[in-house]
This record gives structure tokens, C-alpha cells and sequence, in this order.
């Protein structure tokens, strides 16, 4: 199954961290959120991951392209310039890094990324600054039961984000952040069929309005209610929240390398 990630954003409400990388890139424990989302997803069968590009994406291209050397026990010959992989982590993934454009919206990106999916391809979309102890097989299976287009993972933290209104798992009204009150919220992780991109008109588009407002008008958008954990890294606060949690040694969204990649060497 394919992952679509969006990491194109400017990441602007952490302009501390982002001002020189893109808010993928900011780490939780000297690793960038983005290989933590990655980790989630492959701890639970995803192998194949379609990452957005825009805002410095060639600084995310140059830690793929440099993945195997960051992530792994090195010895160099200095004379010859020859060296020696002695240990490495290989996550048996393959990952496509697509410019999307700079200033394209979050429902234009993923317009854009539509021929990387197949025609009647079930896909997740995420953003790349949320983690969960999210099981996705269960919201996968959710998905397939209620036959509708859209399936978006709710969760409940503070009121600042949109709220949803749900009727029997039916998302029957969707509001990005409204300002007020408390209740379910977009938790960010999307199951969608590749019809549902059919309510993104262009580059200009945000996912969050228009288009999964009208699905939710129509009865195509489901929620899938998440009891876990979950955390967005909006904030500094919220990022040092996260490098605590993380040192802890208790991270709920923590998998084993090994269930996520074979070790060579």
C-alpha cells in the first residue's frame, strides 16, 4: 500500500526550527519527524511512500540520497577516498520525492501526485508533522466496511484545531479550526480512494476546506475515532513536548527497527 506524506509547507508557526529545513525535517530524538512518520507506517506493512515536496524539499531529497551513509557505521580510507559500510539499518521501502511546487496548496499537492497512484488504488495521506499510536490496519478495515470515499482518523486535543461533527461514524459537518469549543478533531491520517481527489479543483486548493468539507456534505467522508495517542508539532512547545516524551523511552508511537527494517552487515 502507498503512502502519500505532505512536506512541502512552510512551517511557518515553528519558524525557530524551520527557517533553515523544512518542519519534515525538525528531529525528535536526532532523527526528523518524517522518518518517525515513515516508522509508523512501515512498522505496519507500508512500503511504498510518495513524499510531497516544496518548501526546501532538496534538503529532504539529500538525506534520502544520503540515507545509507547517516544511518549506518562508516569506515573511510582517507588516502584512496574508499569506504566501508560495516552496519546498516535498510527500511525495505522504496520512496518518491515529488516537487510539488512551492506555494502549492495541501489539496494541490496531492492533485498533483494523483498519477503516482493507481486508478482504483486505496491510499493514506498524512502530513509530515503528526504521530499517533495509530493501528492502521484497523482504520484500513474501517475504511473497506463503509464503502464511502473518505475515511479521516479523529482525535481529541485542544480546541484550537478543526472540529468535526460525526453521527454514526458519518462526518456529517467538517470545520477547520472554528475557534471555539471542544471535540473531535482531524487527527490528519486519511484512507482515501483516488475519486475523492476529484474535489480538488487546482494548485490553489486546501485539502482541509473545500474538498473534504463537500465530502462530508455528501455523505462520503468517515471518521475513524482514535482513542490513543496523538500529537501534531505545530509549536516549539509542542516539538520539546515531543523530545521529552521521546527521551522518556515510553514514545507511544515508538516501533522496533526490526520490525521495520532488515539489518545489513
Amino acid at each position: 500500500m502507498k503512502a502519500i506524506i505532505l512536506a512541502g509547507g512552510f512551517g511557518s508557526r515553528i519558524a525557530e526550527e524551520t527557517i533553515h529545513r523544512p518542519k519534515p525535517m525538525v528531529e525528535i530524538g536526532g532523527r526528523p519527524i518524517l522518518w518517525h512518520i515513515m516508522n509508523i507506517f512501515g512498522a505496519q506493512g507500508v512500503d511504498e511512500f510518495i513524499i510531497a515536496l516544496g518548501y526546501k524539499g532538496e534538503t529532504i531529497k539529500q538525506y534520502f540520497l544520503n540515507y545509507h551513509a547517516l544511518n549506518s557505521d562508516i569506515t573511510l580510507d582517507l588516502c584512496t577516498g574508499d569506504y566501508t559500510v560495516q552496519k546498516s539499518i535498510r527500511p525495505e521501502w522504496r520512496v518518491h520525492l515529488v516537487d510539488t511546487g512551492l506555494n502549492t496548496q495541501t489539496g494541490g499537492r496531492v492533485r498533483r501526485l494523483r498519477k503516482w497512484i493507481g486508478e482504483n488504488e486505496t491510499f493514506l495521506l498524512t502530513y509530515g508533522d503528526g504521530l499517533a499510536d495509530l493501528d492502521l490496519g484497523k482504520v484500513l478495515n474501517f475504511h473497506l466496511a463503509h464503502g464511502r470515499l473518505a475515511t479521516v482518523t479523529a482525535v481529541k486535543p485542544p480546541a484550537r484545531f478543526g472540529r468535526l461533527h460525526i453521527e454514526e461514524d458519518r462526518v456529517t459537518t467538517f470545520m477547520e479550526k472554528p475557534g471555539e469549543g471542544e471535540g473531535w478533531i482531524n487527527g490528519g491520517f486519511f484512507v482515501l480512494q483516488p475519486r475523492a481527489l476529484d474535489y480538488v479543483d487546482g494548485d490553489d486548493t486546501i485539502w482541509e476546506r473545500d474538498p473534504v468539507e463537500r465530502l462530508a456534505g455528501e455523505g462520503e467522508l468517515m471518521a475513524y475515532r482514535h482513542q490513543g495517542f496523538w500529537s501534531c508539532m505545530d509549536t516549539l512547545k509542542e516539538k520539546n513536548m515531543l523530545e521529552e516524551v521521546w527521551a522518556s523511552g515510553q514514545a507511544p508511537w515508538a516501533v522496533t527497527t526490526s520490525r521495520v527494517a532488515v539489518a545489513v552487515g
